[in-house]
């Protein structure tokens, strides 16, 4: 603990920062933050924390059981490039009473995952790929009372905006260069109004956050949709990784004048935003998910992909947790909704990449899910059903080769789907969630904590208020 500490303190003053700004995320899947001054960085810091009132936090404790401790995770200390004389760190959360790792610590939770895979034998190590989506907006307005109800968001680059005037002395600055809804795959600028932007979001994600980045792109819809793809890893890395991501990519936009959101569906009639994850399993450095069966899989893979397509909709509840998820997973349109595999193809849910035949490359990428939820319980609960149906021997069922955004509704009723909305993700979780805690990965705790949270929070809490859309179809009813 003395070098950690050492080191954290070292970084602080080379950089000439006096503050480490503790984050952690709580468990809807939000970044929390406090910051420490480096008077009171010292090995006690480390190895012990500090206090704060958990019970202010969601899906935390309660009130009679609000003390809980924060232990700062060295390893992930980087200058913060927002914030002046700030170191930032990712932090644990523990029990001050029994001293153990919280049980509904997201992290805790996806570090339980990483260690009962290795306990299965299966493999070592699992590998995760998010595609994280989101939407740059030039400005957000959004209110709900008794007797109102309104959102607008606003882009320069949205289709919406080619008629209008914006004038200037006597000019007119509307220039035309916009995507239409759904063509804003990959039109080079001056259409695509965000490439600047974008770029100084890599820059900061790969220089001051030191991670590895792909490629960043114009995603379809119009009004400034974007993807930025980080290179693949470990789980918990990689869900440290994610959570970063829209740390920075939100604080760049502020700082220059935009706003980010990661909502799967703010856009009526135009594209929503997904976070397709992709996964495999490797053991001692090789990788498990190659082999002769279908699309150059491994029976084991073909075993996990079957755990998915099971448990699919239980895990919906964790991977596309907010009532605007299912604005987006809607049969027929651009979100994958049936729970299927296939190569190639973009309309299943479990979709084998065949750009390359390396061994290295070969995984399942899982298209459902999108960047509101939590990436800790995400990826943890992904990696149980795909375990699962190693263990069981899943099938994944006939590949399909079809557009599915093209059959019927009577041909799509055929095949397992994705849940209409989230009160059944939820019911789904809550009859299917045994596979969640082999090795006390999951905790019924957390199970019960999650729906109850998203119950009250979310599904209630649209239930009880009238849709603005409501009054266009009833109030002359």
């Amino acid at each position: 603990m003395a070098n950690e500490s050492a080191e954290i303190l070292k970084l602080m003053k080379d950089n000439g920062c006096d503050i480490l700004d503790l984050k952690f995320t709580d468990l809807p899947g939000t970044w929390q933050h406090f910051s420490i001054p480096i008077s009171e960085v010292d090995d006690s810091l480390i190895s012990n924390g500090a206090g704060f009132d958990g019970s202010s936090i969601r899906g935390f404790q309660s009130i009679d059981e609000s003390d809980m401790l924060i232990v700062p995770d060295p390893s992930t200390a980087v200058v913060d490039p927002f914030f002046k004389g700030t170191i930032s760190c990712i932090a644990d959360i523990k029990d001050p009473v029994s001293g153990d790792n919280y049980s509904r610590d997201p992290r805790n939770i996806a570090r339980k995952a990483e260690n009962y895979l290795k306990s299965t034998g299966v493999g070592t190590d699992s590998f995760w790929g998010p595609e994280v989506e989101f939407f740059i907006f030039d400005s957000v307005r959004f209110s709900y009372g008794s007797n109102h109800g309104f959102h607008e968001v606003n882009s320069d680059e949205g289709i919406w905006n080619s008629g209008n005037e914006f004038m200037l002395d006597g000019v007119t600055l509307n220039k035309g260069s916009r995507p239409p809804h759904k063509g804003g795959y990959f039109p080079a600028p001056p259409i695509d109004t965000a490439h600047d932007l974008r770029s100084e979001m890599v820059r900061t994600l790969v220089n001051d956050f030191g991670i590895r980045i792909e490629a960043q792109h114009h995603e379809v819809a119009t009004g400034g949709q974007a993807e930025i793809d980080m290179r693949f890893g470990p789980l918990l890395e990689t869900a440290d990784k994610v959570m970063t991501y829209k740390y920075a990519v939100r604080n760049v936009a502020s700082k220059n004048g935009k706003t980010v959101t990661f909502m799967p569906k703010p856009l009526f009639e135009d594209n929503g935003t997904g976070m397709h994850t992709h996964q495999s399993i490797w053991k001692d450095g090789v990788p498990l998910f190659a082999g002769d069966q279908y699309a150059g899989l491994s029976e084991m893979a073909l075993h996990y992909i079957g755990g998915l397509i099971k448990h699919g909709k239980a895990l919906m509840a964790l991977a596309a947790p907010t009532t605007n998820s299912y604005k987006r997973l809607t049969p027929g349109f651009e979100a994958p909704t049936i729970l299927a595999l296939s190569a190639r193809n973009r309309s299943a849910a479990c979709r084998i990449p065949m750009y390359f035949n390396n061994p290295e490359a070969k995984r399942v990428e899982f298209r459902s899910a999108d960047p509101t939820c939590n990436p800790y319980l995400t990826f943890s609960a992904m990696l149980m059903a795909g375990l699962d149906g190693i263990e069981n021997g899943y099938s994944p069922g006939e590949p399909l080769s079809q557009d599915l955004f093209e059959l019927s509704a009577e041909e799509t009723s055929k095949f397992p789907q994705v849940p209409s909305s989230l009160e059944e993700a939820l019911q789904a979780l809550e009859d299917d969630h045994d596979f969640l805690l082999k090795g006390g990965v999951f905790t019924e705790d957390v199970i019960k904590t999650w729906i109850d949270f998203k119950r009250t929070n979310d599904v209630d809490a649209i239930r009880l208020r009238p849709h603005p859309y409501e009054f266009f179809l009833s109030f002359d009813a």
